[in-house]
């Protein structure tokens, strides 16, 4: 008896001890959390690191890197010279991680050319196409040498895990019941969910023209020229059908209904605002090595029907089909960039590519169970897509070859089939701060004088939905490139939330910008870049004792200079 009532008193104190030490150990207190491993996150938790700051950085996935480890080897910057800091610092690592001749198993060093926008200049310091492997790989490193906390799987609860005393955020919340107190709180994941659960102000979707005083946002239909700078722009005539596509499952007959995807009603007014946001899509790493190939699949699902307008996109054609188009691939409806270890970065081109067109509306304010959904059926269309191209015998022999020969690669991404689970969330929430970047920032008629980073690409919207023209064919719309003539600084106050709203939150991705100046300022290059100057900034106003908003920018641009941030 004494024995049993020991063992139970033993058993209790355990049971006790452990629930305490569960409690105690599930609240964390740091001088910086950061929501998202996204690159803008990586970045920020280095700087906060080299700063001496506690820093927890919290990815709710099971990977790092968000698309510069997913898919996005290809990197979109328009300048190079744009680019500094820590930023920088992965590009140079890069460099250094393709110079050790044993990180190329399947070709080598000297069989690789890059092409591209981003081609990697002879004697030149960085490189800039690479496998997300390697982005992994060389993120890891960085994150090694500094003192950061790296906690994956933690969901953010949309619902009450954000704790506020009057404007400071105290400490978030993850589904699991895990909760981070801190000091200064930045949002870096590409949807804005803590800024969003803070009470943040944002918005979704394209502005109307009118509002901010421009000319290439909301709906973009018309096929005409805008002159910028001397710059012609066609909106929506890139990545579009050729003329004289049929909408309807029965060709010719209205009645028969329309075919998947395109919606009923015409596009809009031109120039007005709609929820529309730019097709996501995934960023294929594809090789034609026989070694590390994973053949296209037919996906178990797959419906023919969604796929129609692509055969009849190749059945318009009037001439030769490697005529169909003046620019790009000629034959397959992809841009198929080159990486080393002859692996690829395929992206979305022409009228019905690898954009789900129109299928993403709902994605930014979805609850996490609705967007797996949306992100899986991303997959499944592109898996469909790939497998279409490469074996349907509606297809033309001559892209059939060309597809057949690649497929996903078996050592890039967890997933057997090859596929990552990143998607390309092209555009989700944007924050209303006291400062909107417009159009007027990127063509340079409005200059910030709070620079916390330059943006240098031109401003991109890929297609945001597909309908029926006048003439009674199929047309895509919202696809805007237009050319941007130099660098142009981003504010700090797109990033920093208004006073009001929250005082120690910092958003370096989801930032306070008009969707078509978004466009130009979402690429990973610049996400690390204002993740450093995010964490420079919330570093100094800890300890400063001070609200963000308070901070002295003359103070923060003496630290980012030093750091060799490029503000000018």
């Amino acid at each position: 008896m004494f024995l049993r009532k020991t063992y139970l008193t033993f058993l209790f104190t355990l049971i006790f001890t452990t629930t305490i030490l569960s409690e105690a150990t599930s609240q964390t207190n740091y001088d910086i959390v950061i929501y998202g491993g996204t690159s803008a996150g990586i970045s920020a938790a280095i700087q906060a690191s080299r700063m001496g700051k506690s820093v927890v950085l919290i990815e709710p996935g099971n990977r790092i890197g968000g698309l510069t480890t997913g898919g996005l080897g290809q990197t979109d910057i328009g300048n190079k010279q744009a680019i500094g800091g820590i930023s920088r610092e992965f590009y140079q690592n890069i460099k250094k991680y393709y110079d050790d001749p044993a990180n190329w198993k399947w070709q080598t060093k000297e069989e690789y050319r890059d092409g591209g926008q981003t081609r990697t200049s002879v004697g030149e310091d960085a490189m800039w196409t690479f496998e997300p492997s390697a982005a992994l790989k060389v993120y890891q490193q960085m994150m090694d040498a500094e003192n950061i906390n790296l906690v994956y799987e933690e969901r953010l609860n949309r619902k009450t895990g954000v704790i506020k005393n009057g404007t400071r955020i105290t400490e978030i919340r993850m589904e699991s019941g895990k909760a981070f107190k801190g000091k200064m709180f930045i949002d870096a994941s590409y949807e804005g969910d803590l800024m969003a659960v803070a009470g943040v102000s944002y918005t979704v979707g394209r502005e109307s023209n009118q509002q901010y005083g421009e000319t290439l946002n909301g709906v973009q239909a018309n096929d005409y020229n805008i002159t910028l700078r001397g710059t012609v722009s066609k909106n929506s005539a890139h990545h579009n059908f050729i003329d004289g596509v049929d909408p309807y499952i029965i060709k010719g007959d209205a009645s028969s209904g329309l075919l998947p995807f395109i919606v009923e009603g015409g596009p809009g007014i031109d120039g007005s605002g709609d929820k529309g946001i730019q097709a996501y899509c995934f960023r294929m790493t594809l090789t034609d090595h026989p070694e590390n190939r994973i053949p296209f699949k037919k996906p178990a699902n797959y419906n023919e029907l969604e796929y129609e307008l692509l055969f009849r996109n190749y059945e318009a054609a009037k001439g030769p089909i490697e005529e169909m188009y003046s620019y790009g691939d000629p034959l397959v409806p992809w841009i198929n960039s080159k990486m080393p270890n002859r692996k690829t970065d395929t992206n979305n081109q022409k009228g019905f590519s690898t954009d789900f067109i129109g299928q993403n509306w709902d994605y930014p304010e979805a609850s996490y169970e609705e967007r797996e959904k949306i992100a899986e059926r991303h997959r499944e269309y592109q898996q469909g897509l790939m497998w279409t191209l490469a074996y349907h015998p509606r297809i033309p022999q001559k892209v059939r070859d060309a597809v057949s020969k690649w497929g996903t690669c078996k050592d890039e991404y967890d997933r057997e089939d090859g596929w990552q689970q990143q998607l390309y969330v092209r555009e989700a929430r944007r924050m209303i701060s006291d400062y909107v970047m417009t159009q007027k920032n990127c063509e340079g008629f409005e200059v910030a004088d709070d620079p916390v980073g330059l943006a240098a690409y031109g401003m991109d919207s890929h297609q945001v939905q597909r309908y029926v023209d006048a003439n009674g064919f199929v047309q895509n719309e919202g696809n805007v490139e237009a050319h941007v003539s130099a660098p142009y600084p981003i504010s700090f106050r797109s990033m920093v939330p208004k006073a009001k709203e929250c005082s120690n939150l910092l958003v370096p991705v989801c930032v306070s910008a008009t969707h078509i100046a978004f466009g130009s300022i979402r690429m990973e290059p610049v996400f690390m870049v204002l993740g450093q100057s995010a964490a420079t900034a919330a570093c100094m106003a800890i300890d400063e004792q001070i609200e963000i908003q308070q901070l002295d920018y003359s103070t923060l641009k003496e630290k980012l200079v030093y750091d060799k941030q490029i503000l000018k």
